[in-house]
């Protein structure tokens, strides 16, 4: 490692220390667009098929979440479309929980496309799109722009990187990032949920799902992947994988197949 990269770093690590000293207020003033509520109804198609009265809390968990964590960026300027993304990204898998506060988070930073395992974002062997960091890095998240950007797109298939690293986080929430929330699943469906997982992974395995193949990474991994398909397809998820739909639906507290959306 050059000299040049170990300044660079303890740099990096410097900032990020001074930022979560600083005043979630001030974040608050740089970070809040004025006209939010227009941004979801032109980029989130989940907000787009709410009814009044859920848009309108959306829309408060939103300027929430806006309020509480920082978007900062490097490399790259992002704009108000980037920060509705953002919390759009963090408001979707915790709609059906009420009022949920990440405490595991602080800052999140948007690169302008992938980047390495030491956070550079120029060179040749650059592939993660989202991060959520961990020792030094805890209270971080790293994601790509131009990654968040497709996943609102109207032709992003089953993917979208903010969900899938926000549920990284809320993974995380329980002390350890292994594929089963337990605060978001009842104790009694952590195992039918394990043993489902494992049996789709095999399935995947064997050429036999049109579930990301990078689920197979671990557990975690699934859990992530399988949730983007669910809030992004949720209607196909349900038709190709119900019990899988089932298990989702159950943990996330919503129903996104259907019309109503959140279980009552």
């Amino acid at each position: 490692m050059n000299i040049v990269l170990i300044i660079a770093i303890v740099a990096l690590i410097a900032y990020l220390f001074l930022r979560k000293k600083a005043k979630p207020e001030v974040a608050a003033a740089e970070a809040q667009p004025a006209n939010y509520k227009e941004l979801l109804e032109t980029h989130i198609y989940y907000y787009r098929k709410l009814d009044d009265t859920a848009k309108s809390r959306f829309e408060q968990y939103v300027n929430n979440f806006l309020a509480e964590t920082h978007i900062e960026s490097v490399g790259t300027e992002i704009n108000d479309i980037d920060r509705v993304m953002v919390a759009s990204s963090a408001v979707i898998p915790v709609f059906g929980f009420g009022e949920w506060r990440y405490k595991n988070l602080t800052n999140v930073i948007v690169y302008p496309d992938t980047f390495d395992n030491e956070f550079q974002f120029e060179g040749g062997s650059r592939n993660i799109m989202g991060m959520v960091g961990s020792g030094y890095m805890n209270g971080q998240m790293l994601l790509s722009r131009a990654a968040l950007i497709k996943g609102f797109s109207k032709n992003n298939g089953k993917e979208n990187t903010g969900i899938h690293e926000f549920v990284h986080l809320l993974d995380k929430s329980d002390g350890v990032t292994d594929g089963v929330p337990e605060n978001l699943i009842a104790h009694e469906y952590a195992m039918p949920w394990l043993q489902m997982m494992h049996s789709e992974m095999r399935r995947i395995e064997a050429g036999k799902s049109d579930i990301n193949p990078y689920a197979l990474t671990n557990e975690a991994e699934f859990l992530a992947v399988a949730s983007e398909y669910f809030f992004e397809k949720p209607e196909q998820l349900e038709s190709k994988h119900p019990e899988l739909y089932k298990q989702l639906s159950r943990m996330f507290g919503q129903d996104p197949a259907s019309p109503e959306n959140i279980i009552t």
